[in-house]
């Protein structure tokens, strides 16, 4: 079995195994890794990997907010409305081709994965 497939079933199992809190962890991790790469690669004139980076962050973002339920939170519409916020930018920057808009997201991204991380780990230790 060559690095590669040993790397995809590993993932595979990670993402098999995983309680969902921490599955939400690794889509926004995943989110953060998109957008990083897309903002360096459109800094860089590279528009195919950085629009590429950008629609896959755009997917992952229209996920988050179709499979959100925004009946059990008072947060969530506005969750909801953060995430339409973010994927609107995300469509301009790829139009412009604008690095400083995937960053402004990327922020937004990054404050939600790390609140997301402690909510998890929290549930993580009052299931211990």
């Amino acid at each position: 079995m060559t690095t590669q497939a040993l790397r995809n079933r590993y993932v595979a199992d990670s993402v098999a195994t995983a309680p969902p809190a921490q599955l939400l962890v690794m889509l926004y991790d995943r989110l953060v890794l998109d957008l990083m790469i897309a903002g360096q690669a459109l800094g860089a004139g590279d528009t195919a990997t950085g629009s590429s980076r950008v629609y896959h962050a755009q997917e992952i973002l229209m996920e988050l907010r179709a499979t959100l339920d925004t009946s059990v939170w008072s947060g969530g519409p506005g969750l909801a409305s953060l995430y339409s916020y973010m994927i609107n930018e995300l469509v301009q920057a790829n139009v412009a081709n604008d690095p400083a808009r995937i960053e402004t997201v990327q922020g937004f991204a990054e404050q939600l994965r790390d609140a997301w991380r402690e909510a998890a780990a929290q549930v993580a230790a009052a299931g211990q």
